[in-house]
């Protein structure tokens, strides 16, 4: 009688939740660059951090909103503010600019926001997009965002200097980011002028 033939299985690693940027239909979403943590060629700081053109575009945009905006009218909150939009569901965004109406005082807590944005703002992403690829993990957060309540989206895409809006029940508009694209109330934000003014320049 001949002898079974065994195969050795090796035990699927599992992924600390530290490394996990958001969670999406239940599935998580790791940080991009996770498996060089996981291979120890990199820390968690390394691949958690922005680039610095990152953060100089946040803080651009910030200024912007907090120059125009009404305090008393909305909130903005940034630092990868998370969205608990349903079970299975936690995203987060880079700028969000609440009503105060709809995120009252009450519903500031320890937890993720239960309630949608106005705006939603990204630049670039953290998130390892490499089963969905980019543009599906786009599209895929995007109409989660919308269906969930939000308003206006707006990408802004470091690689291909582009900036995306989106909108309920509207074509997506994607544009060069060296044209005027609309904040909210008329509004407007030049990326390519903005750096160009501070003399940055961003390699192709």
């Amino acid at each position: 009688m001949p002898t079974p033939v065994t195969t050795k299985t090796t035990p699927k690693r599992k992924i600390p939740d530290y490394l996990v940027y958001e969670v999406m239909d239940g599935k998580p979403i790791y940080y991009r660059g996770y498996q060089s943590v996981l291979n120890k060629t990199k820390t968690l700081e390394d691949i958690m951090g922005c680039s610095s053109l990152q953060a100089e575009l946040v803080t651009y945009l910030l200024r912007i909103i907090f120059r125009v905006f009404d305090e008393k009218q909305y909130r903005v909150l940034t630092n990868e503010i998370g969205s608990h939009i349903d079970t299975g569901n936690n995203l987060s965004n880079d700028i969000a600019i609440f009503d105060k109406t709809v995120l009252t005082a009450d519903k500031i807590n320890k937890k993720y926001s239960s309630v949608p944005p106005k705006i939603a703002i990204e630049i670039d992403t953290e998130a390892d997009t490499s089963e969905l690829t980019g543009f599906g993990y786009m599209y895929k957060k995007s109409k989660k965002l919308l269906d969930f309540g939000v308003e206006r989206i707006i990408w802004i895409m470091i690689n291909t200097k582009t900036v995306t809006v989106i909108e309920p029940n509207s074509d997506w508009q994607v544009r060069e980011w060296d044209t005027d694209i609309e904040l909210m109330d008329g509004h407007t934000f030049n990326i390519a002028r903005y750096l160009d003014e501070e003399g940055i320049v961003v390699d192709d």
